[in-house]
């Protein structure tokens, strides 16, 4: 089965931090493009970030400076690590696979698949 599985979403005061953690299983990621996406209420999901197989990630500017993805190719994993949340960060958050090695683009269809995503809720 092939699948991606979030966790870590919660809620927190503005300022404050999470780790959001994803598990896949099913398949390897060892040679794929990884990322993040988000739903924001009331906005269209996006792509937030973006991981090479080897560590290197990309993302967009809201996030640039706070946020910061990494991958465990052998435990099968990502994490973004999130901090100094603010209340615009607020969103379903969702772990996700890129088909391709090209740059990373925020466009969801940049993305072929993704988890049932983890709530962020951040609180001023």
């Amino acid at each position: 089965q092939f699948e991606l599985v979030e966790s870590g979403g919660g809620s927190v005061q503005a300022g404050g931090s999470l780790r959001l953690s994803c598990t896949a299983s099913g398949w390897s990621i060892f040679n794929y493009c990884m990322g993040w996406l988000r739903q924001a209420p009331g906005k269209e999901r996006e792509g937030i970030a973006g991981i090479y197989p080897g560590g290197a990630a990309d993302y967009v500017d809201s996030a640039k400076g706070r946020f910061k993805d990494s991958r465990n190719n052998i435990k099968n994993t990502v994490d973004l690590q999130m901090d100094n949340l603010k209340p615009e960060d607020s969103g379903m958050y969702y772990c996700a696979k890129r088909p391709s090695w090209a740059a990373f683009s925020p466009r969801v269809d940049s993305f072929d698949s993704w988890g049932q995503g983890t709530q962020v809720t951040v609180s001023s």
